[in-house]
């Protein structure tokens, strides 16, 4: 099923991501996880694509096996780093050929220990020019958002005009990095808005379960974590339990906000695990099966 069909389900969708993993132990491992969060009844979950298309195969391997074995819609991450607009084309066939109908069209970020983004000679340079190949294959697809700003992008507002050059492609979704400030969520929805991107924002939020780890990733992405947080954290940053518990309480409140408010669903960045994002669905027992109302429809 296509995402763009379930976002018309009149409720809030939710939704989980995972990295393909390195081994054969590693993926039993997972494979047990997307079992165990099954009973959570998510509308689909993602699968990352690794930096210069190093997870191609496995990305395409995992995909499969949640359709088919567990029977959970899949979302398979696409991104241009180190492939030719033929290899794109031969990707995107592997992906029609197994029954994968949804993407998420991402540039993505330089291989391991390069700075800048290099396109390959005969590849594509942009998202956009990538979601455009997607919609012609006829995928439902989705892009990414950045509620904080692309760390790349100059301004909010040029970043703003890239994603909405990517939206124009066809676009039925945009995903957002990972935000912890809920004004800014609704800051860019609103942004998004005035220059005519309408398409339903998913918020993603990335429960807090390691201290250094959470410092590491919001400085890659350039998200920003609120003061009140970070000292809260810091005193226990050792103590991973206490570390889940604030992150689980944290991210609860959160997502209870967005969704009070009108966010049309909430993306969960589970870094292969079940724990939190179990807990968190647990507080908001209740919210995830209103109705839509008219403010979730605006957003």
């Amino acid at each position: 099923m296509k995402i763009s069909q379930l976002l018309t389900a009149g409720r809030p969708l939710f939704s989980f991501e995972f990295f393909p993993p390195k081994d054969d132990p590693s993926a039993a491992d997972l494979m047990a996880v997307i079992r165990d969060l099954k009973q959570l009844q998510p509308d689909f979950v993602s699968v990352t694509y690794g930096a210069g298309g190093s997870t191609r195969r496995k990305t395409l391997e995992l995909v499969t096996r949640i359709k088919r074995d567990i029977g959970i819609e899949p979302v398979a991450h696409l991104t241009c780093v180190g492939h030719s607009k033929t290899e794109i084309r031969d990707i995107l066939q592997e992906f029609t050929d197994n029954g994968i109908e949804n993407i998420l069209a991402l540039r993505g970020d330089p291989p391991r220990g390069q700075t800048a983004f290099v396109s390959h000679p005969d590849g594509f340079r942009h998202a956009n020019e990538l979601a455009e190949t997607v919609a012609r294959k006829g995928f439902c697809f989705g892009v990414a958002g950045y509620p904080e700003k692309h760390p790349e992008a100059p301004t909010m507002e040029e970043d703003l005009r890239h994603l909405k050059r990517k939206v124009d492609t066809g676009a039925s979704f945009i995903t957002t990095q990972l935000f912890f400030h809920n004004t800014r969520y609704f800051d860019f929805v609103s942004r998004a808005r005035a220059i005519g991107i309408q398409i339903p924002i998913l918020a993603g939020i990335m429960p807090i379960t390691n201290y250094s780890q959470i410092q590491r990733f919001t400085q890659l992405c350039g998200a920003t974590m609120p003061v009140s947080l970070t000292e809260e954290l810091q005193p226990v940053q050792e103590d991973l339990n206490a570390v889940s518990r604030i992150g689980i309480r944290y991210a609860a409140q959160q997502c209870r906000e967005l969704l009070q408010k009108g966010a049309p669903g909430i993306h969960f960045y589970t870094l292969n695990k079940s724990r939190s994002t179990r807990e968190i669905l647990g507080h908001l027992r209740g919210l995830r099966d209103q109705g839509t109302s008219s403010l979730l429809r605006d957003i």
